[in-house]
């Protein structure tokens, strides 16, 4: 089954490369694009996409804003020409399913949407570990929850902030990819996180990490 995407940018030039790459690979279709964050919104909830890729820069609503009304309801992957510190942090506590920079090429966009439909997440080599690492104040919307993480939860935590796969976490912990996935809904229940992004904003943030 094609997965259907919803292409956020207020570049015109960018929304017709991004098509043409996506709509080149077999298992992709894009079904709306958008030149603005208000209409970005209204058309996800609309057309109700698999992922979202949405540009910081946009009219009216930024991505960094659609991202966090769409987080819940789709996959947002947040794809930017800016490597800025306070842009990451916010597309992450938010709910961003992935974390591009537009030069990082074709290739590595097409894994961070397979990435997503797959539950992982990806994020531009050049923004990922040394980012999470200056999580330090909790997030605003992680409420402490009364129902502590077990030992393996919390080591699988660790983990994911250390940027390891599903697959990576069950070949080093030698357990199933779905017990894997189990553990990662239990953490997102427990910690409030909306993805597995999230839980890494968490690790990092709570000190689980460090």
């Amino acid at each position: 089954m094609s997965t259907r995407i919803l292409i956020a940018d207020d570049q015109d030039d960018v929304r017709i490369g991004f098509r043409l790459i996506l709509d080149s690979q077999p298992d992709m279709t894009v079904v709306g694009e958008a030149a603005d964050g208000e209409r970005a919104v209204e058309l996800a909830r609309h057309v109700k996409p698999d992922v979202v890729l949405a540009d910081i820069r946009m009219p009216g609503l930024d991505g960094l804003e659609v991202t966090r009304l769409l987080a819940g309801e789709t996959r947002v992957i947040v794809v930017t020409t800016f490597d800025l510190d306070d842009y990451v942090h916010t597309a992450l506590r938010n709910g961003a399913a992935g974390f591009l920079l537009k030069r990082s090429g074709p290739t590595l966009l097409i894994e961070a949407i397979r990435a997503a439909m797959a539950g992982d997440t990806l994020i531009s080599p050049q923004v990922t570990v040394r980012l999470l690492r200056h999580l330090r104040s909790p997030a605003p919307d992680a409420t402490p929850s009364h129902e502590a993480l077990t030992d393996r939860e919390r080591e699988i935590a660790v983990l994911v902030a250390h940027g390891r796969t599903n697959a990576d976490i069950a070949s080093e912990l030698f357990i199933s990819p779905g017990t894997v996935k189990t553990h990662l809904a239990n953490i997102q229940r427990k910690v409030g996180a909306a993805n597995r992004v999230g839980i890494a904003a968490w690790a990092w943030s709570s000190g689980a990490a460090q």
